[in-house]
């Protein structure tokens, strides 16, 4: 070929190279210069050596002066080299402001406000001057944020990318080497941001909030050990253990490490709280693989979605999933291992050497899983930090080969099997009914997501799921131990909870100012410490809007059935649509006078101040006795107690046994005029002249409704304060602080649907609630068919004659009718309504003001808002509050019922035992006189 092809097919390449030569950055053209610049030095450091062992061997024997010539070049040559390497650069294309997206193959970084920022790092650079190039570059306050930097990094085989933290300077040279090391021109760094803790150092308020943590039963790795200089691929093979750290490890039988006695293990410095409210919500960011159909992988919450105004992240409270229960035999350490060629984790089947698992609970769960689907058993024969060994239960009597070694990671929590022998060859005698290794933390682990969707899980229940999953059939008290477990596993320990709770109500005044938390503890001998005794809440939002409902408050008592005896009191109002409304909280050692005095001395003395406040109770003597007590404010004219009908009735029943008896006291309560009250009473009187006497021991106007004056507004139970017993049902087996988050989130609940109903009604012109209209409408009906009589039109005298020839007086002026309605309801009967329409007047002037829309959507228009991390709330720094021992169930299993159960615990029309012999009722076969004669 002559000039002219050469020039023809070279002379355009060149330009083209030119081209790009001269677009490219900066950066590129000098890290090509410095390519080229090396391939020349070492080119002629090649011919120099060549030379020199010439020169050497006396081929240049004529020439004198050629080593010293050589050895020159040499110099100059590799001075040169030193002098551009340090001041050569490599460049780094930054990536903040968003967050990095991982999946099997590849690494990404997204955000809407994602920011990339070109960056010259020198070679010799070390981590610390890197850090504080990208907070000068990024203007990222280092006081408020720590930095988290990871690098895209290449893996050996196949176009796959995964990320490689830089913590150290040995990290950092081993990411700027990667451009000397593979086909690297620019290094992607990315570069996430992480809220210092403890930003906040002074109390705010007074007490509580609440926020939701990532915990997740997904594979997450740790990437401490990056992809090292001294790679694992041999280890297992050959035994080298070089890469694995070991202590020596323990040779001695510890069988009980994977067993049913091993305690399950709870981080310290994880809070139980940060795990309550990610379970009250719908779970976001887990990692999954890319063909999943969720294609966020990020672990990170999306910070397009925060508020720019406010320095701090909220966290939502989520709500319960019953999807599916978590699969157990994913417990893979990552997709990706520095050691590629090896595999991951634990997905069926037997394994493999060099398989990775994230820690070693995560290995124990997967050989659990794998003895339990080989219906086989094995024993612990070394367990350490660093070292598992495994060995099948039959070796010695069955010569099974079956054994498992691995070893911890150096520098990392990773476990990897660098031993195994497989598959066992043994075979059962017999069939069994239970698992050696089902034991109740692996039940623990498998009903986690069922203890998330349903607190009141029972244990049936658990039984039957574990049945359902492996076939086996494990004991009560195993099934009841892995419940306890579970729930220790996500909200914490029982005790710790007593030390978490003054810093929970911090967090919750933080972010809503004005609660009202008032503490009881008692001093100990301990220095700093106090035992807790008591404590009352109540959230600014039910204080507000108790002002606008009703006058009644409704009190009660449950039991808590955690691992401390405690009694949870309860006080309900009741808003204008005859719906609950929550008030007030205590814990307390128990119901008695004390207890009960210093609950509505809270009450009187923190949340209200109203005058004539109906409060319906049972009668418990620590509640009358308070209610009379003149110091507390509950007497009357401040106050009026009333009884709950229903415990009433119970009473009676659990005296004298007739259900005929018991009715007519249910007609009597009930009864709207005084007519009507004394007729059922002297039937009771005819009955049972005992039962009569009993019920006039009490005072007529704390049961009877027509006796009432119209302070109860005709609620004639406790069951507000019941239903809401039933709604907290599920968290009363859960540490304290859950509890007391539960409540919180409840109540947010309650305030945002009811108040999104009231501002609907306002905006449709409505003018009173569901429930009085309802009533109205009804009454209206009726009173078009009764006749109406005017007496004095100056006083509003009427007479009202229904069909059945009942006559009714009532008098407008005075809204009084003789029935009793107007008074006890507080809005008109149906007579008040015919004559209202025979005078021409509007009859809703009649009804009170708590029934109007307006009221209504006052009652629930005020805001709970959301809380803080848990790193934002103010510290505390008062004495550690623990339980009291005194307090604590003793033994173990299901605790006692310390409920004292009566004939309302019987469901209504169940029939009585029958004796399976004689057929009679009210004995069995075993207590049967006829026994022996049949």
């Amino acid at each position: 070929m002559g000039r002219t092809a050469f020039k023809r097919f070279q002379l355009p390449q060149l330009a083209t190279m030119a081209i790009e030569l001269k677009c490219r950055s900066s950066h590129q053209r000098q890290l090509s210069l410095f390519r080229a610049f090396s391939a020349v030095v070492r080119l002629v450091l090649l011919l120099l050596i060549s030379l020199s062992l010439r020169c050497i061997r006396g081929r240049l024997r004529h020439c004198r002066r050629t080593p010293t010539i050589l050895i020159s070049i040499w110099w100059f040559f590799t001075f040169q080299l030193r002098s551009f390497m340090s001041v050569s650069t490599i460049p780094v294309i930054c990536y903040y402001n968003g967050q990095m997206m991982r999946t099997k193959t590849d690494v990404t970084y997204e955000g809407r406000k994602a920011v990339i920022a070109p960056m010259d790092i020198p070679i010799e650079c070390t981590f610390e001057e890197l850090i504080g190039l990208i907070y000068s570059k990024t203007n990222i306050d280092k006081r408020r944020f720590r930095l988290s930097l990871n690098c895209k990094y290449p893996l050996r085989s196949g176009n796959r990318f995964q990320p490689f933290p830089i913590r150290d300077d040995s990290s950092l040279r081993r990411m700027l080497n990667l451009v000397n090391t593979t086909s690297i021109e620019e290094i992607e760094l990315f570069i996430e941001v992480v809220r210092v803790k403890g930003l906040l150092n002074k109390s705010v308020g007074g007490h509580v909030d609440l926020f939701v943590r990532d915990n997740y039963n997904v594979a997450q790795p740790d990437y401490d050990c990056g992809p090292s200089s001294s790679p694992v691929p041999d280890i297992g093979a050959n035994g080298d253990d070089e890469d694995c750290a070991d202590d020596g490890g323990n040779d001695e039988d510890v069988d009980n490490e994977c067993n049913e006695n091993t305690d399950v293990e709870v981080d310290e410095h994880a809070s139980s709280f940060g795990y309550f409210t990610q379970i009250l919500e719908n779970e976001h960011g887990i990692y999954v693989s890319a063909e999943a159909p969720c294609c966020d992988v990020s672990n990170h919450p999306d910070e397009d979605t925060l508020d720019e105004s406010s320095p701090f992240n909220f966290h939502l409270p989520p709500t319960p999933q019953f999807e599916h229960v978590e699969n157990l035999d994913n417990v893979v350490a990552s997709a990706w291992t520095p050691w590629v060629p090896h595999s991951s984790g634990y997905c069926g089947g037997e394994f493999v050497i060099g398989q990775v698992f994230n820690s070693k609970s995560d290995l124990q769960d997967a050989a659990k899983i794998y003895s339990i689907k080989a219906h086989q058993e094995f024993i612990v024969v070394a367990s350490s930090k660093k070292l598992l060994v495994l060995r099948c239960k039959k070796a010695e009597e069955c010569n099974c080969p079956w054994k498992l070694r691995a070893m911890v990671v150096k520098d990392t929590s990773l476990f990897v099997i660098n031993k195994y022998a497989g598959p066992h060859t043994c075979v059962n005698p017999c069939f069994n009914r239970d698992h050696h290794q089902l034991d109740s933390n692996l039940v623990a682990t498998h009903i986690k997501s069922l203890i998330k969707a349903q607190f009141t899980l029972t244990t049936a229940a658990i039984q039957a799921s574990v049945m359902e999953r492996w076939g086996y059939q494990i004991s009560y008290k195993k099934a009841l131990d892995g419940k306890h477990k579970a729930i220790r596993q996500l909200f914490g320990d029982f005790c710790q909870s007593y030390t978490e709770l003054p810093r929970l109500f911090l967090g919750i005044e933080q972010s809503n100012p004005g609660c009202v938390v008032i503490w009881k503890t008692c001093e100990i001998n301990v220095p700093n410490t106090e035992i807790f005794q008591r404590v009352f809440w109540s959230f600014k939002p039910s204080i507000e809007g108790f002002e606008h409902c009703r006058p009644i408050m409704s009190i009660d008592g449950t039991h808590l059935y955690g691992k401390y005896k405690r009694k949870l009191l309860i006080a309900m109002g009741c808003d204008g649509n005859n719906q609950l409304f929550p008030l007030a909280f205590a814990l307390t050692e128990g119901e008695n006078t004390d207890s009960w005095r210093w609950f509505l001395a809270c009450i009187r003395n923190g949340v209200t101040k109203r005058t004539g406040i109906c409060v319906i109770s049972d009668r418990h003597p620590g509640i009358m006795a308070a209610m009379s007590d003149p110091d507390l404010g509950w007497a009357a004219p401040s106050a009026y107690h009333r009884i709950c009908m229903r415990h009433l009735a119970s009473n009676f029943m659990t005296r004298f046994k007739d259900k005929i008896l018991k009715n007519l006291v249910c007609k009597a309560a009930l009864a709207t005029t005084e007519r009507k009250f004394n007729k059922h009473m002297h039937t009771i009187g005819r009955i049972n002249s005992e039962a009569l006497q009993w019920l006039e021991a009490i005072p007529v106007h704390l049961w009877a409704l027509s006796h009432d004056g119209g302070r109860r507004y005709g609620l004639m139970t406790t069951n507000i304060s019941e239903v809401f017993n039933s709604v907290l049902k599920g968290a009363r087996c859960l540490p304290v602080t859950a509890l007391v988050q539960l409540t919180f989130f409840r109540l947010n609940g309650y305030f945002v649907a009811r108040r999104e109903v009231g501002a609907n009604r306002l905006a449709s012109t409505e003018q009173f609630t569901p429930y009085v209209d309802a009533q109205l409408q009804g009454r209206v009906v009726k009173a078009g068919s009764m006749e109406i009589v005017l007496y004095d039109h100056v006083k509003g005298l009427f007479h009202v004659k229904l069909r059945r020839g009942r006559t009714y007086r009532l008098n407008l002026h005075e809204k009084n009718c003789t029935c009793g309605k107007t008074l006890i309801y507080g809005f008109p009967c149906s007579h008040m309504i015919a004559a209202c329409q025979h005078r021409c007047v509007d009859f809703h002037l009649f009804v009170e003001g708590y029934y109007s829309t307006q009221s209504y959507y006052n009652t629930w228009a005020s805001l709970f808002h959301p809380i803080f991390n848990e790193d934002e709330w103010p510290l505390y720094d008062g004495p550690t509050i623990v339980p009291p021992d005194s307090l604590q169930r003793m033994g173990s299993g299901r605790p006692r019922s310390t409920r004292l159960h009566n004939e309302m615990d019987v469901r209504e029309g169940k029939t009585s035992i029958t004796c399976g012999l004689c057929k009679q009722p009210g004995h069995n076969r075993r207590s049967c006189l006829n026994r022996n004669q049949l």
